[in-house]
């Protein structure tokens, strides 16, 4: 009997040393934190690693994760200046820093995280109005993070970000805000059309100045090179006339000729002096006297010598002259014979 009261002891002694081995040590997972409680207050915070406690005399509470944490709030009504109500979703990323306060200063820091995050999005969102409020999600997440950092810090918790998911206003708004889109839309397609236009414009009217400069400049150079041709043709002209000139002074001087084929000559220019339609008035140098004098002096020249001759044919043919009597019985008329 008491060889079995004895092992029965030993068993139990083995059995509560090993029951108080296991209380005694403790293993802490990475990035988790543990509070020990003896005698029912705070003693130490345990940090991963192996550690070690008085069994049945500390209490280990739950674990706390130490990793950064992301709470999602489902959308919450906040109204804007102008009375408008709007839909909002927020997503708070928060890490406990200090598992002491994140444990008896508050409750449940999750739960009053997201109630300080509604009622401080309220503040923040009713002193702006509908369109601020949708073109201000940068300002908005930096005021929520600093007020929720600074409310939360002797909580023992550090608000890293918050961000807004979505702002969603009443359905009538929407359509409202579709339609001013949709105008401004239409007002920036109008602008840039007639930018366009009038881009258009200026680059046509630009380009046919240019080209009429151009075309301009053209002209007057070419002007100025039918001008130089001209210049230039009239000079050859002139030289060359001059030159026919010269070659026709040098040879009637160098043919002599006598004062009869001079008036001649003059006689037969002056027909074509006398062309041209527009020659009214014809004025008749003084030396046409003198030119008349010497052709005639040629022609009565010629005469005497066609009668001289035609007498020398009379005389070895026998013929004499007869002389016809005139029609009015005033003369005579002598016919020679031919």
């Amino acid at each position: 009997m008491g060889t079995v009261v004895a092992i029965v002891l030993l068993v139990l002694v083995i059995g509560l040393a090993v029951f108080a081995v296991v209380r005694a040590v403790r293993i802490v997972p990475q990035a988790r934190a543990g509070i020990v409680e003896r005698f029912g207050r705070y003693h130490r915070t345990l940090y991963a690693g192996l550690n070690l406690m008085m069994p049945f005399i500390d209490r280990l509470r739950p674990l706390i994760d130490l990793r950064e944490q992301v709470v999602s709030f489902p959308p919450q009504p906040v109204i804007t200046r102008d009375n408008l109500v709007v839909s909002i979703d927020t997503v708070i990323y928060f890490q406990v820093t200090d598992p002491r306060a994140a444990t008896y200063e508050i409750a449940s820091y999750v739960a009053a995280v997201e109630q300080l995050t509604v009622t401080t999005l309220r503040n923040v969102v009713g002193g702006l109005d509908l369109e601020t409020t949708l073109t201000s999600r940068d300002k908005i997440n930096s005021e929520l993070r600093k007020e929720l950092d600074e409310a939360t810090g002797r909580w023992g918790l550090r608000v890293g970000r918050v961000e807004l998911k979505a702002i969603e206003p009443p359905a009538s708004i929407q359509g409202s805000m579709e339609k001013q889109m949709r105008a401004d839309r239409d007002k920036r397609a109008a602008i840039l059309s007639a930018e366009g236009a009038k881009q258009s414009a200026i680059l046509t009217a630009e380009g046919e100045r240019q080209a009429a400069v151009l075309r301009a400049r053209g002209e007057a150079e070419a002007a100025v090179v039918r001008a130089d041709a001209d210049a230039t043709a009239q000079a050859t002209r002139a030289r060359g006339e001059a030159q026919a000139i010269a070659t026709v002074f040098q040879a009637i001087h160098e043919g002599n000729p006598d004062q009869q084929l001079l008036a001649y000559k003059y006689l037969e220019m002056l027909p074509e002096i006398a062309q041209g339609a527009a020659n009214k008035l014809w004025i008749v140098p003084s030396e046409l006297g003198k030119a008349l004098e010497g052709l005639g002096g040629l022609f009565g020249n010629a005469n005497a010598h066609e009668a001289a001759a035609d007498a020398a044919r009379a005389r070895a043919g026998g013929d004499t002259p007869e002389a016809l009597p005139p029609s009015d019985g005033g003369g005579s008329i002598t016919r020679l014979p031919l």
